[in-house]
């Protein structure tokens, strides 16, 4: 097993409320999110010397910025820029800080304020790849986007809608018992098969729903975590790789498959040992490969996978126990920490009524969509400290 991480523990978590509008900006919103987190952990602003943040909406300002409306002096900062990446990525680099000893305890948050109009106006300059190559041809967004990746995904592997539609309706049944989540009613397979079509083979309930809000982890070391009252996780492992594989700009194998290998070497673990699996799930055919990247499925085999699983919180293997963002909502960047707050929530034991028996789980990030595909993969392995 890899010490990387030793020294380091993650003491808290918390979340902003989603909503489809609100009031607030996004400095307000890490505010909100990072005091949620610190009051779970039992610490104070004060303590905080060490700052991670993620915002698309941030611009032009930056997480020094940040720290000055927050009203504190960090001795590490990280800014991140891999779009739903960020969060793990974030994490992992906190962690490096506390064991080295530059900081002793680190606020990793993420924020956007997004609606439909401010999203796709973002998406239509997101990058030069996009602005300049696929934006003018009409591409039609991210759907659009994914949109291919799924026809690709179900030609080559045999899927079919009704496959996807057992992921999405998973992830409503978890979300229903999630009272941060915007979507409240059950969804059914006709509602999800006859849903107003948005870019062939994709309905509505196959894409995220833009919202606002917050997300917030805190890391600690080992010593403060002593001090601490409620329980700590450790990270057994850590990884992110970009541009995998290069030279590839339009392929369906994302990053993962690229580093699980070393990711379950350094935890100590395989897929056999994880309790959960909070995926990236900003459409279902990445959710499916990143299953298979990190070896939870079959390579191909997601669609039986899901036939033969309950991934429900009351499953056998549950994934994206809060509903994920395609029923709770993707709160922009805050989307990379949606799933890493709701596996630190699951592990501390503090999910209440979706609880699941836990001990160890891994959370996944995909990011920063460029021509043909996501650029940045990373994944941690967090198991609770006995």
């Amino acid at each position: 097993m890899s010490k990387l991480f030793d020294g380091v523990r993650i003491v808290g978590a918390g979340q902003t409320a989603y909503a489809k509008r609100s009031p607030h900006g996004v400095h307000r919103l890490l505010y909100q999110a990072g005091t949620a987190a610190l009051k779970d952990a039992g610490l104070e602003w004060a303590s905080v010397d060490g700052l991670a943040v993620s915002s698309f909406m941030l611009p032009p300002d930056n997480v020094a910025i940040v720290a000055e409306h927050l009203g504190i002096q960090p001795r590490f900062m990280f800014q991140g820029v891999y779009g739903g990446a960020s969060g793990v990525i974030g994490m992992a680099h906190a962690a490096r800080a506390i064991r080295d000893g530059a900081c002793d305890v680190v606020v990793v948050a993420a924020a956007d304020a997004f609606d439909v109009t401010s999203h796709n106006a973002t998406l239509d300059h997101f990058n030069t790849s996009v602005r300049d190559f696929m934006s003018p041809q009409g591409f039609g967004g991210a759907n659009g986007m994914f949109a291919l990746h799924t026809r690709l995904y179900m030609e080559r592997h045999g899927a079919l809608r009704e496959d996807f539609g057992r992921f999405c309706i998973a992830l409503r049944a978890n979300a229903l018992r999630n009272p941060n989540a915007l979507f409240k009613e059950a969804l059914t397979m006709d509602a999800y098969l006859n849903a107003r079509q948005i870019a062939d083979p994709l309905r509505l309930y196959d894409c995220v729903m833009p919202c606002v809000g917050g997300d917030a982890i805190v890391l600690a070391s080992e010593k403060i975590a002593a001090g601490l009252k409620g329980p700590s996780l450790r990270i057994l492992a850590s990884e992110e790789i970009h541009n995998y594989p290069a030279n590839d700009v339009y392929g369906l194998p994302g990053g993962w498959e690229g580093f699980a290998d070393r990711l379950y070497e350094r935890a100590g673990c395989g897929p056999e040992d994880l309790h959960f699996a909070q995926v990236y799930d900003d459409y279902p055919v990445m959710s499916f490969v990143q299953l298979e990247g990190l070896g939870i499925a079959p390579k191909g085999k997601t669609a039986r996978f899901l036939r033969e699983t309950d991934i429900t919180v009351d499953g056998e293997f549950p994934v994206n126990t809060g509903g994920g963002q395609l029923s709770a909502g993707q709160a922009g960047a805050s989307g990379g920490m949606i799933g890493l707050v709701e596996g630190v929530t699951q592990l501390l034991g503090k999910a209440e009524g979706r609880q699941v028996k836990c001990k160890r789980g891994v959370v996944s990030g995909y990011g920063m969509v460029a021509y043909g595909r996501g650029l940045s993969s990373s994944a941690a392995i967090l198991e609770r400290v006995e």
